[in-house]
């Protein structure tokens, strides 16, 4: 008995299906792929304080009707790609506060040279542009609602390769003219 091997990998003891190993696997796998990205994204979202300062901010800065949910997607993008941070949305409205601003003109000379100057025009091309950066392969944030084409939105048409505008993949069927009767 001295020389007898204990196992312990019986199947009696040890009980592990295909099935657990394929769930571990997809589980292990996610959590690889969206892991780092997760926290800061779901931060950024679930803070609706932050998101309101931004909607507040991008009006006065923008002085347009804007989409909210455009402006949420743009503050969680600007956040978690560090363009922009809480403390530098704070301090613009601090800026715009103490000037009891209503448009831009009332308190963009008062904003320093920097860092904050870079975040408020940061903020102003998003808006216009509908893209956070200017390079291939950038995300798009408001094609359509891209506020540099609302100008002459009644003239032109939106660039795009949809045959009636953005999303409009259909053109609109003539209409029929009743078949004569023989």
């Amino acid at each position: 008995m001295k020389n007898e091997i204990i196992r312990d990998d019986s199947p009696a003891e040890y009980n592990l299906s295909r099935r657990k190993v394929l769930l571990g696997g997809l589980i292990l796998l996610g959590s690889s792929y969206l892991g780092p990205s997760l926290p800061a994204w779901a931060d950024t979202l679930n803070d609706q304080a932050t998101i309101d300062q931004f909607m507040q901010l991008s009006q006065l800065l923008v002085n347009h009707q804007l989409d909210p949910v455009t402006g949420q997607r743009l503050a969680a993008a600007m956040i978690s790609g560090n363009m922009i941070t809480r403390q530098q949305i704070t301090s613009l409205l601090a800026v715009a506060q103490a000037r009891q601003a209503k448009v831009v003109e009332d308190f963009f000379s008062d904003i320093p040279q920097g860092e904050l100057k870079n975040a408020a025009l940061s903020i102003i091309s998003a808006w216009y542009k509908g893209v956070l950066i200017d390079a291939p392969g950038a995300e798009v944030f408001a094609y359509e609602k891209a506020l540099m084409y609302q100008p002459t939105i009644d003239v032109m048409t939106i660039p795009t390769y949809a045959i009636t505008g953005p999303n409009g993949w259909s053109s609109h069927a003539a209409p029929l003219a009743d078949m004569p009767d023989f």
